[in-house]
């Protein structure tokens, strides 16, 4: 997978330095929300650039507007498989303020777009003063939690077809999109496997009419049939389903 390691050198966007879409940010008091405000940047990220790696300093909490972030595990270097993913609805980076000042995965942008980024002493003094902020990334960091263990366990449990499907439909909902662009490489890193096993997998859901995939463009045709053949997973930890991110904003 060719990374780029410049994380975090995009140029700065000369924008509203808090985009309106990222829902944590929006469901803060008002007045919270403009305090916070004036301490970020509104950066741009690119398909590729590698925010976190396992075991560095995290010295930016990224907050997605449009863009998606792929989080992975990392073993031995060089295997990979995502146990999660950031956009809109969430926040990268948050557990500094639970004294963890290193990345525990590797953190790669999925889709381009822009993030409102705060560095590591703004965000953490913040997180002390404002109870509304703890609240909020208590339930959100609790959710994510329970998110990668239960992708962890489909991973070791299910069959590739069905955490292929699982995959689609989350990245589905996290772009709000039926169509996107995920490369045959990008995903054997996320689920694990070698790209073969995609290529067969993603065959298999095109012959049932579910999507169509060519050249990393993905559109999925069919969603009810999609998740019929994906696991049970999905229904967990899609956005309304038991440990899904509305929980989040209850």
């Amino acid at each position: 997978m060719n990374l780029s390691r410049d994380a975090g050198r995009s140029g700065l966007v000369p924008a509203m330095a808090v985009p309106s879409g990222n829902r944590l940010l929006a469901s803060l008091p008002e007045s919270d929300l403009r305090h916070l405000a004036a301490l970020f940047d509104t950066v741009k990220v690119e398909v590729g650039e590698v925010l976190y790696e396992p075991g560095q300093p995290i010295a930016h909490i990224y907050f997605p507007g449009d863009c998606l972030i792929s989080l992975l595990a990392v073993a031995e270097g060089r295997m990979t498989l995502e146990v999660g993913s950031v956009g809109r609805e969430g926040v990268l980076g948050a557990s500094v303020a639970l004294g963890h000042d290193l990345a525990q995965v590797r953190a790669v942008v999925q889709r381009s777009g822009t993030a409102s980024r705060i560095g590591r002493a703004d965000f953490c003094a913040e997180f002390a003063q404002l109870d509304s902020l703890q609240r909020l990334l208590y339930r959100y960091t609790d959710t994510l939690l329970a998110q990668a263990i239960q992708i962890a366990v489909c991973s070791r449990f299910h069959v590739l077809e069905a955490r292929l499907a699982r995959s689609l439909l989350i990245t589905r909902d996290r772009l709000q999109s039926e169509k996107f662009h995920l490369t045959h490489e990008f995903l054997a890193h996320t689920l694990g496997v070698r790209r073969v096993g995609v290529t067969k997998a993603a065959s298999a859901l095109q012959q049932q009419k579910l999507i169509t995939y060519s050249r990393g463009n993905i559109e999925i045709l069919d969603s009810a049939g999609l998740e019929a053949v994906s696991c049970r997973c999905y229904e967990l930890v899609k956005d309304t389903g038991a440990i899904g991110m509305a929980n989040v904003f209850v």
